[in-house]
């Protein structure tokens, strides 16, 4: 009897079969797609259409500038003074500036020997020349092996030091404020900054600070990454191809025309009066980098960007004028530096979500400010405001999700929404031609490019949304996995046959993960 009370009794009219419920499904789709599914969809349709005409113009405006550029601009060299610093016999090296160079790290256990080392063969007189290690390392470990390493370099003659804070406040933007702040560090006029898996040039210097040492208009010389593991696999071909359109086409058009665009956090050469202008490093973001450059240059301050850079003692061909940033090419060996690219997705994702949300929250932070300053022209405003900031970081990755993850697949299911022939194939495929432009040995993978971009959509969509809406995770900073030569390590084990398999352990990804 109590069995009897416990079943449930279900009316006659609920028991359908599967038939059925699938007939009410169908009945209630028909029932609201008309009046609710159908005008949501074409509404998403306009504003996705929008835009897509906004990337559209955004990459043919960048397209035919770049050509201007290469066809008829003036090499930076020619349109501003650059001179060789040379050593005199009587005076020394007093013409030489001093330099700090700064290497922040954070456990960086496979490539800080690679970092320290090229810092340390950077061709410039020893005595005006500080390297300054940032370990904020947790491993007690790596932390000891660090500063082994800067001991050792620092026996041969090199000025070095090496620095540990007490916390990670700030994280990377933290350690370089603290770094500034050494009484050895007060007497330097400029600072380059080089990640932990930067290697630079030994001329670097000799190339990139005679511009701001006979230019007192220029903030920032920034050089280019170079990927040294490039070929490694399709996951670091696919970021090649996007960073390579980054270092060619946006970051050259934006030195060239308005002087200006965004530091890259690494392998650039500031001037310290500038940063300390601008309000010095902010942890306020997870773009400390970006955020100062946007702040400099809203004083006024130019930058240059080294593409390739011509060794040429010139005089100034045109007036200097106030306050700028460059961005250099030419014909001679280019001027760019050694770098490593995420090779597994999970630290791909935790790259990029950084890089999306932290534009993101830049813009929601600094969009008035921009508004209300009166040291820059209108149509600078209109550049970093529209642009650099608008389309390129948010809607970029809000229409490449929207519109071709979601808006499009439904249009299938709803053939009363129609998208016209330009939005869907024309204005894509063209966008898709130019963003090529910069690894035309990889056009080939265009197809693969396409696929791995709509997937990494969601990601960037989801960290832009979060950063514009100040979410959970808007400073989430975690540090991205670098391998330095251990790969190749493990292929020369391989190919010895020693200790291959203990090698290969410890950076076998996971199944899962693949």
């Amino acid at each position: 009897m109590a069995q009897d009370s416990q079943r449930i009794v279900i009316p006659e009219a609920l028991q359908l079969s599967r038939d059925d419920i699938g007939v009410q499904f169908a009945l209630m789709w028909e029932f609201v797609k008309a009046p609710l599914i159908v005008p949501l969809l074409q509404l998403g349709v306009v504003i996705c259409l929008i835009m897509s005409l906004m990337l559209f113009c955004e990459r043919v405006y960048m397209g035919i500038v770049i050509v201007l550029v290469k066809l008829f601009w003036k090499k930076p060299e020619e349109r501003y003074n650059w001179q060789a610093l040379q050593e005199d016999m009587e005076s020394g090296n007093s013409d030489f500036p001093a330099v700090l160079i700064q290497i922040p790290m954070f456990n960086e256990r496979e490539v800080y020997k690679l970092s320290i080392g090229a810092a340390s063969n950077l061709s410039w007189p020893a005595d005006r020349l500080v390297i300054q290690v940032l370990d904020d390392s947790t491993d007690p470990e790596i932390k000891q092996m660090v500063e082994l390493e800067c001991q050792r370099w620092a026996s041969k003659g090199i000025n070095i030091r090496y620095q540990i804070r007490e916390n990670r406040v700030g994280y990377k933007a933290g350690a370089l404020k603290e770094g500034l702040k050494r009484s050895y560090a007060k007497h330097c006029e400029y600072v380059a900054i080089f990640d932990a898996d930067f290697q630079p040039e030994p001329d670097y210097l000799r190339r990139a600070i005679p511009f701001l040492v006979n230019n007192p208009e220029i903030a920032l010389v920034q050089g280019r990454w170079r990927f040294v593991n490039a070929n490694e696999c399709l996951l670091t071909r696919m970021q090649e191809m996007s960073l390579d359109y980054h270092f060619t086409v946006e970051q050259e058009v934006g030195s060239a025309t308005h002087a200006f665009f965004g530091f890259n956090g690494t392998a650039g050469v500031w001037r310290i009066a500038a940063i300390n202008e601008a309000g010095g490093w902010k942890d306020r973001t997870t773009v400390e980098d970006m955020d100062l450059a946007v702040r400099a240059s809203l004083r006024g301050w130019k930058f240059v960007y080294l593409g390739d850079l011509q060794v040429l003692n010139l005089s100034p061909s045109l007036p200097i004028r106030p306050q700028t940033f460059i961005f250099l090419q030419s014909h001679s060996p280019p001027l760019q530096v050694k770098s490593e690219l995420p090779s597994t997705f999970k630290a791909f994702r935790f790259q990029q979500h950084r890089w999306s949300c932290g534009p993101a929250n830049l813009f929601r932070k600094m969009v008035m400010e921009i508004v209300r300053n009166k040291k820059v022209r209108f149509w600078k405003k209109v550049y970093v405001i529209y642009s650099f900031f608008f389309v390129r970081k948010i809607i970029a990755h809000m229409v490449t999700f929207i519109f071709y993850c979601v808006v499009l697949p439904l249009t299938i299911l709803v053939p009363e929404v129609q998208v016209p022939i330009w939005g869907a194939v024309y204005i894509p495929s063209v966008i898709t031609i130019l963003n090529s432009v910069g690894t035309p040995r990889s056009i080939h993978l265009l197809f693969y490019w396409i696929l791995f971009e709509n997937v990494m959509s969601l990601h960037r969509t989801k960290a832009t949304l979060i950063g514009l809406l100040e979410a959970g995770r808007v400073n989430e900073w975690v540090v991205t996995e670098k391998l330095g030569n251990t790969l190749q390590k493990v292929a020369d084990a391989a190919k010895n046959k020693t200790s291959a398999a203990k090698a290969v352990k410890r950076h076998r990804f996971r199944f899962a993960e693949r």
